[in-house]
């Protein structure tokens, strides 16, 4: 088992994610609750994680001396690493050139956490603050152009320090990396999915008892799969429920259809597209965009509830990026946006929550699809935020605005499945901006709106690289778009990674 100590990463889970795929039990804990945790649970190794701060900032998390110093190994990752040598006697500074994103590293072939590398490996870095001086007894064993300190070893102690991050998908060495420290320090393989699974599912039946569950089913990939992986576990016990905000796509609709014909469960649709849109109107800031629809999608959900006798739980397909973006999960963690299914939902709720995935990432929520027989072309589809097309319209929803936004989404997804590109790519899709600009056509002048086309290649959605589409294809869905479509005059491409930007712009 290994003990991950979070000081506020937006990676912080999926490090644990990483280890338990290299069949590892972990536990996310607290700097303060550490100490303690580590005499309940005895690990036999321990993870830094990153985090938001500045380590010479007042304020910033440390953690007690007697952690660091408690003998077990140790990796500390970006602050984790700044941490554990400023504890030690090391200097971390402000870098001159801060490094976000891809970044080569270059070992000296003389640390067991590089063995099987090539001596130069791309790496993922997200850190403006860089350890400038070793404390005593560590020694460098990789660096940057820009961070000379960007791996350090204590052999005597065993602690290990990394400045990239090696649990994020843009480290192509980073499985490698932490399973030689897994290797090196021989912590015992002891975790599987399928063991998340059934303990999963006996905590739902020991839970819901013989009561009744409303369940948000939105038509992604998530709530699919918690439909099924309900109805499985506690078949007639589960009433799914797809509100129309007003704000879905047109293939959305078909999903009720889908769930009758393909599983026989009756999905209620509910069309709740005046009151959102109502509430909606004249709103552009998009933390209040999130806020109102997770309590008005709330509101929905508890006059479906009087319509049916027991029903004390509300399912939601709700993932650990949602609760990270939304510092669900620590103090320390800085706020990225509030999901509508966290951030955004009021404080008191007449249901209790079920949230099965609310630990795992999309990919893991993926494989549990598989296992469950959900159909692969739900089990593939690119995944639609919660708040909907909300939060593709930059400022204000109108009715003019989202039905723009609808055909041009539509082209773009039609043509990606044309070229046979939508399965090589995570996640495509439209966003239409508040701004207008001049353009010609029939020979006459144009002022009409500005629309950007994403696409993302992820695995989990914690960090995203923009995808190399054909150029011959981009021009062709650009000129689709403002031939077919009324009030759209130019066509952008989004080539921006995350980090630093997000995958979706609200």
């Amino acid at each position: 088992m290994i003990l991950i100590i979070d000081f506020g990463s937006q990676y912080t889970k999926l490090i644990a994610r990483k280890i338990r795929q290299l069949g590892v039990y972990s536990l996310i804990v607290t700097p303060e609750s550490a100490p303690r945790e580590i005499k309940l649970h005895e690990p036999e190794a321990l993870i830094f994680s990153g985090g938001p701060a500045s380590v010479y900032a007042k304020g910033a998390p440390t953690i007690a001396q007697s952690v660091v110093d408690c003998g077990l190994p140790i990796l500390g990752i970006c602050y984790g690493l700044q941490l554990i040598c400023r504890m030690s006697g090391g200097l971390v500074e402000r870098s001159s050139h801060r490094e976000f994103g891809k970044a080569l590293l270059r070992h000296n072939g003389r640390s067991p956490l590089f063995r099987g590398l090539d001596r130069e490996e791309t790496v993922w870095m997200s850190h403006g603050d860089k350890v400038t001086a070793l404390p005593a007894g560590f020694r460098a064993v990789a660096g940057t152009a820009n961070c000379e300190n960007a791996a350090v070893v204590h052999d005597r102690k065993k602690i290990f320090g990394l400045q990239f991050h090696p649990e994020v998908v843009h480290t192509p060495c980073g499985a490698t990396v932490l399973s030689n420290f897994i290797k090196t320090n021989k912590i015992t393989l002891d975790w599987k999915l399928k063991d998340f699974i059934r303990e999963k599912q006996a905590l739902i039946k020991a839970q819901v008892g013989s009561g009744k569950v409303l369940l948000a089913l939105s038509g992604g990939v998530d709530s699919a799969t918690l439909a099924l992986f309900l109805h499985q576990i506690i078949p007639g016990q589960i009433i799914p429920v797809m509100v129309n905000t007003g704000l879905l796509r047109d293939e959305d609709h078909l999903m009720p259809d889908i769930f009758r014909k393909e599983y026989g469960l009756s999905v209620k649709f509910v069309d709740a597209s005046k009151v959102f849109l109502s509430r909606l109107s004249g709103v552009t800031d998009p933390e209040q965009k999130r806020k109102i629809i997770g309590h008005t999608f709330i509101e929905v959900f508890e006059k479906e509830a009087l319509r049916h006798k027991g029903v004390k739980f509300l399912a939601q397909g709700t993932l650990y990026p949602d609760v990270i973006e939304s510092a669900g999960g620590n103090k320390l963690a800085a706020k990225i946006k509030s999901h509508h299914n966290v951030g955004g939902l009021p404080e008191r709720l007449p249901f209790s929550l079920i949230e099965p995935f609310r630990e795992l990432f999309k990919d893991e929520v993926r494989v549990i699809a598989r296992k469950i027989g959900l159909l692969p072309e739900l089990v593939g589809r690119h995944p639609f935020p919660g708040p909907g097309l909300a939060v593709r319209i930059i400022g204000e929803i109108t009715e003019e605005r989202l039905a723009i936004l609808r055909k041009a989404d539509a082209i773009f997804i039609e043509e990606l499945k044309t070229r046979k590109l939508y399965n090589k790519v995570w996640q495509s899709f439209c966003v239409l901006l508040p701004v207008q600009s001049v353009g010609v056509m029939g020979d006459e002048r144009t002022y009409e709106s500005l629309l950007a086309l994403r696409s993302v290649g992820s695995v989990d959605g914690m960090t995203a690289e923009w995808s190399r589409l054909p150029l011959e294809f981009l021009a062709h869905v650009s000129s689709r778009i403002i031939n077919e479509v009324r009030g759209v005059n130019r066509v952008v491409y989004d080539i921006s990674s995350k980090p630093p930007s997000t995958i979706e712009w609200e």
